[in-house]
């Protein structure tokens, strides 16, 4: 072979390690899992023109919605725009492409019921992704509401060597057990009136699932010791900024191993929301504007790549 086409060839295999550097917008992809075609959404941000590799936030839906309305929930594009970070929505699984759930343990629908592989397909999902665009691997992370926050601790606790760290908003561990390969960053946001994945754990009022939830309180101690972090939390208030009736605290522990921290977000009088963001529906509680959940796991993010 000629030294031109030698060189023709090394340009097109690094391009292709790199990825294809998509340009700003968005888009829907679809990988292969368990025999299974599954899609994820995502947005590029305006700022990106493929030169640095980017850092990824996968957002995960709740329980009997999707990717697309996660987008609309979360608020997460307006952040990517502004801060330069890929946002990443997969879709869940369901016989209604409206209504789909994620096999996080023991719930939630379809998804746990059929025992799907999602962290199969997070795993695939990440492959893909950075054939397309140029990924920074040690800086993937995630969050997700409810359903999708429980996604979050299972990634956490199986993809380890993946997720760098995670931001669940209004849902506990899936799991009674988490054994993480590597200390993983947790910011658990959640309210204190939530009747759907209550704050105390058990059956939520309005939760359309019999699922009984393990508290808070729970999720937090787990973390805390598979991080190796203090066992007593420091808390702090937040400024009371919108005047909204609510009252939102942070307890820190850490560091743990490898500078790990666990902090939860509690806000006394909140619903099941997201922080930061109108909430429409009146029956999921009320949502603080004293804190943007998008600013904070942001913050928390950029402070914990991978080690």
């Amino acid at each position: 072979m000629s030294l031109p086409r030698i060189l023709i060839l090394l340009c097109v295999v690094a391009t292709l390690a790199a990825g294809e550097n998509l340009k700003p917008g968005d888009y829907t992809f679809f990988v292969e899992a368990q025999g299974r075609t599954r899609s994820y959404l995502v947005h590029v941000p305006r700022s990106s023109n493929g030169a640095k590799a980017a850092s990824v936030v996968l957002a995960f839906h709740g329980g009997g919605s999707n990717g697309r309305t996660m987008i609309t929930f979360s608020g997460l594009n307006d952040k990517s725009d502004e801060a330069g970070f890929i946002a990443v929505y997969p879709d869940g699984t369901g016989r209604r492409s409206e209504m789909l759930t994620w096999n996080a343990g023991y719930c939630c629908g379809h998804a746990s019921r059929e025992d799907v592989d999602d962290i199969g397909f997070v795993d695939k999902l990440l492959d893909d992704l950075s054939r397309r665009v140029s990924v920074d691997p040690n800086r993937i992370y995630a969050t997700g509401m409810s359903n999708g926050a429980m996604m979050c601790y299972r990634l956490a606790s199986e993809l380890s060597n993946r997720i760098a760290a995670v931001a669940p908003v209004s849902g506990p561990m899936g799991t009674e057990t988490c054994n993480p390969k590597r200390p993983v960053s947790v910011m658990h946001f959640h309210g204190t009136d939530d009747k759907f994945a209550p704050y105390a754990g058990g059956r939520g009022d309005r939760s359309l699932t019999q699922t009984d939830f393990l508290s808070v309180d729970y999720s937090i101690s787990a973390w805390v010791k598979a991080n190796g972090c203090p066992e007593r939390g420091v808390t702090t208030k937040e400024p009371n900024r919108a005047n909204d009736g609510m009252i939102v605290t942070r307890t820190a522990y850490g560091p743990g191993r490898d500078g790990a921290e666990v902090i939860l977000i509690a806000i006394r009088g909140g619903g099941h929301t997201w922080p930061g963001r109108d909430c429409r529906l009146a029956f999921l509680g009320k949502s603080t504007h004293d804190i943007s959940a998008n600013d904070l796991m942001w913050d928390f993010f950029q402070k914990h790549p991978m080690r």
